[in-house]
This record gives C-alpha cells, sequence and structure tokens, in this order.
C-alpha cells in the first residue's frame, strides 16, 4: 500500500472518469498520482456504462490498497440544443434563429431544445446563452410555438450542447425522472456522494436527501451552486446540504463572469463558517486536455482555490477525455503542495448553531491540535466510526499531518473528500493498543526521498471519537514512538 501518504496535498483531488481514464489500470495511475475522489457524469452514458465505471474503480481501489471515493453527479434539468440541421453550425453577428418545440429540425435557421418549455418561458430581450456562454443570442419576439432570436455574439455551436438562459426562472423540477433512476441507483450501490445539479434552493437539496432516506442510503448530498438563485439563497442551501461544488462553467455563464472569482470566495468562506466540505470545480487545468502542461494562470487558479480554503479541487474533461489524464493529477497535488507550504489562512469561525451541533468534536478536535501543536507531535490519529470527528479536525486547517482511523469502509471513502485527513481502514479501532501498534507501522514506513518523516522518540496524539470508546465522550492521548 502507497497511499495514504504524509507527504501528499491536504487539499483533495476529484477526478472525472471517461474514455481517458476509465481502465482498472489507468484508475491505478491516478490513485498513485493522488486522486481521492473519482466523479461519474451521469449526464454522458446509461446506468449500465456508470456501473461498469464503479466495477471498475473498486477494483481499482483494491489493487492499490486505497478506498477511493467515488462521487455520482446527477445531470439536473440542463437544458440542451436538440439535434442540428449542420454539424456543426455557425452563428454569425445579426443572424436570425427561430426556437421551435420539438427535439431536431431540418431547417437550418431553427434550432430545438430538450426542455419542452422553453419557448413557454422565454420573453423579449431574454439572453440565451450557447455552448458555455461563447455564442449568445437575444430573443426578439415570442409566440406560442416560437421564439425570434438575433445573434449577439458570434460563434460555432453543435448539437446537445448546454443552453443557459440568464435571468430567466424556470419552473422545471431540480431532478428530472433520469436524475431519480439514476439516484436510486446510486443508493442502492453505496455510492459515497451524490452531487445536484443546478440547485436553487434548499427545498431541492431536501428533496434528494428524503429521496436517499428511503433507501437508507448514507451518502453525502453534495449541491452544486451554478445559479443566481442559488447564490441568493446561500446560507440555507450550505445548511441543508452535506457539501457543495463551486460548479464554475454553467455559474460563470448565468451570471457575469467577472463576478465568479468573487462568487466563489463567497460561497467558500460560508461552507467554512458551517463547516461543510467544499469543491471547486471546471476549467481547472483546460489546457491540460492537449498540453502535457498547465498555464501559469491556471496553476494560479488552483493555488487560490486552496488559499481561499477549498477542501478539494475536481478535474473534468482533463482527465475524462483529455490526453495527459495522470500528468493533470500528479501537477495538481504538486502545485496544492506548493501553496500549502505557505501560510494558509484561518478558518472563519464556525456557525454557532453548527459548532452546538457538534460542540464535543470541536472542543476535543481543538484539543488534540492545540496538544499537538504545543509538543511538536508528528502525527494526529483519529479513531473514529462516521468519520464525524475527522469531519470536524479538518476545519482546524492544522498542517500537522492526519490519519483517520475507521473500521467501516464507507466511512474511509467519505472521508476523502475532507481536507487534510488521511483515511486509513482498520479493524478493532476500540482497542487503543492494537490502533496505535497499527498507525505506527505505517507512520514508520513513511519517506520523503529517502528521509524517515517519523522517528523512534515521535510523539503522535491519538483523538478517539464519541462513537468508539463506550462510556466514553472522546478521548485524548498522547503516545511516544518506541
Amino acid at each position: 500500500m502507497t497511499r495514504p501518504r504524509l507527504n501528499e496535498a491536504r487539499t483533495k483531488i476529484v477526478a472525472t472518469v471517461g474514455p481517458a481514464c476509465d481502465s482498472v489500470e489507468r484508475l491505478c495511475e491516478l490513485i498513485e498520482a493522488g486522486v481521492d475522489v473519482f466523479r461519474i457524469n451521469s449526464a454522458h452514458g446509461t446506468i449500465e456504462q456508470h456501473a461498469e465505471k464503479l466495477a471498475n474503480i473498486r477494483t481499482a481501489s483494491i489493487q492499490t490498497g486505497f478506498p477511493v471515493g467515488v462521487l455520482l453527479d446527477l445531470a439536473g434539468p440542463k437544458i440542451r440544443l436538440g439535434q442540428l440541421a449542420t454539424e456543426p453550425m455557425q452563428c454569425s453577428l445579426g443572424q436570425k434563429f427561430t426556437f421551435i418545440r420539438g427535439q431536431s429540425s431540418d431547417a437550418p435557421d431553427e434550432l430545438t431544445s430538450s426542455y419542452a418549455r422553453l419557448i413557454d418561458e422565454l420573453d423579449r430581450g431574454d439572453r440565451v446563452m450557447l455552448a458555455d456562454g461563447t455564442v449568445a443570442l437575444e430573443v426578439e419576439s415570442v409566440s406560442a410555438d416560437k421564439a425570434v432570436c438575433h445573434v449577439v455574439a458570434p460563434g460555432e455551436i453543435r448539437s446537445r450542447q448546454g443552453i443557459n438562459l440568464p435571468g430567466v426562472k424556470l419552473s422545471v423540477s431540480a431532478m428530472l425522472p433520469a436524475d431519480i433512476e439514476n439516484a436510486i441507483w446510486a443508493a442502492q450501490n453505496e455510492i459515497d456522494f451524490i452531487s445536484l445539479s443546478f440547485v436553487r434552493t434548499s427545498e431541492d437539496v431536501r428533496s434528494l436527501k428524503d429521496l436517499l432516506g428511503s433507501y437508507e442510503c448514507p451518502a453525502l448530498v453534495i449541491a452544486k451552486i451554478e445559479k443566481p438563485e442559488a447564490l441568493e439563497n446561500l446560507e440555507r442551501i450550505v445548511e441543508e446540504a452535506d457539501g457543495v461544488m463551486v460548479a464554475r462553467g454553467d455559474l460563470g455563464v448565468e451570471i457575469d463572469v467577472a463576478e465568479t472569482p468573487v462568487a466563489q470566495k463567497r460561497i467558500i468562506a460560508t461552507c467554512k463558517r458551517h463547516m461543510k466540505p467544499v469543491i471547486v470545480a471546471t476549467q481547472m487545468l483546460e489546457s491540460m486536455h492537449h498540453s502535457s502542461r498547465p498555464t501559469r494562470a491556471e496553476a494560479s487558479d488552483v493555488a487560490n482555490a486552496v488559499l481561499d480554503g477549498t477542501d478539494a479541487c475536481m478535474l473534468s474533461g482533463e482527465t475524462a477525455i483529455g490526453d495527459y489524464p495522470r500528468e493533470a493529477v500528479a501537477i495538481m497535488n504538486r502545485i496544492m503542495r506548493k501553496t500549502e507550504e505557505s501560510e494558509l489562512p484561518t478558518s472563519p469561525a464556525v456557525d454557532g448553531k453548527i459548532e452546538a451541533a457538534h460542540r464535543m468534536a470541536h472542543a476535543v478536535a481543538q484539543a488534540g491540535t492545540s496538544v499537538a501543536e504545543a509538543i511538536g507531535s508528528k502525527l494526529i490519529a483519529i479513531a473514529t466510526h462516521s468519520g464525524g470527528t475527522a469531519w470536524v479536525k479538518s476545519n482546524t486547517r492544522s498542517l500537522i499531518p492526519t490519519v483517520a482511523v475507521s473500521d467501516h469502509v464507507a466511512s474511509v471513502r467519505r472521508m476523502n473528500l475532507f481536507w487534510g485527513i488521511e483515511p486509513m481502514l482498520c479493524e478493532n479501532i476500540q482497542d487503543t493498543h492494537h490502533l496505535i501498534e497499527h498507525v505506527t507501522r505505517w507512520a514508520s514506513a513513511q519517506t520523503d526521498n529517502g528521509v524517515a518523516l517519523v522517528n523512534s522518540g515521535d510523539t503522535i496524539v491519538v483523538v478517539s471519537g464519541s462513537d468508539v470508546i463506550e462510556n466514553a465522550d472522546s478521548v485524548l492521548s498522547v503516545h511516544t514512538l518506541p
């Protein structure tokens, strides 16, 4: 077993699985390069294809000895273009196009969409953004069965590309029938995280959590922030969700692109106050689709996300369809490590209500960190069944390496999303002597350029969560390596 490692990035890496990396061999390479969570995008492929990806991920986890997490990304009410008459289609400045009902048209000046009510919800003057915002139309007129538009930002479009409607409040449900089917499949197959696209209110998140609850599914629900309504309801959405994704692709089209960096910082800060993990996603190393090295701007983008306080960064097309999936993971890991060597910002004050809900775990995690820093401990070890204590500990943002040991493999996989937590599977964690022996054996084997990271005489601070030791809320102890 080569992972977890004490000398890898504390900020986690989420990588999207696609044709470029979906074999067991390539998935093993990405795990070794630093992937903590694999994302399956339900917008592409069938449930049978998702199941094949999941089987390969689980096999790669066994082969590498690292229980990597899995995130299923629900497509949500993503509006897409129907089949175009020509492929690709050029849109010239001032050119007129007409949206009609249906899924396809043979006329070169007619467009269709996957959303049957699109024409009903458009008004004169609305903007229609195509191809991730690179092409823009403005609505001239709307009648019962068509909406006439003209091009205000020219470019090239293709069938099935996304449609964004900035400022248009859609009546479509947050979960379509296909999303419900995918969520049920995820619940039945022990998926660790399920993300919900185009969240607008906390009720959208609650509807998914209720569905998963009916299947007794413990998966963490990740709310994707990519609509203006989500920013308006941010506090309540973060309170309701188990985690959040800053989905900058659609968010940067739905709001002014100039506002996106500030929105990212606001979302991350809100998540930190509520002790919720947050993922920054989309175009982080975009040039690595076809280049073996990122641009300086992309490296700065990753570094700034780390400095903002994100728990994880996500790779999309870079690993799914790119030419250099392993290299993209490795360079992201390097950028994160170098950034973390600088002075990281302290976590903002935790929201009072959340702090009360985790009062004991928060107090013990803070105490364990303080003790470790005071005596110069090389390692903090957390024993936890559920991962709750590790979740709280990750919010201290201490740079002291922390390993979280659980006897539940599902908890180990979920902890892969927690900043600064290296999860490890171990049986019988109630036996403190056995736990210390297991952690010591692992820590003693950790080296960096041939130099041992932990040596005889070094101390380890051990925190046992409230669900581990019988008749004890939490236990904190200090051990010296023999």
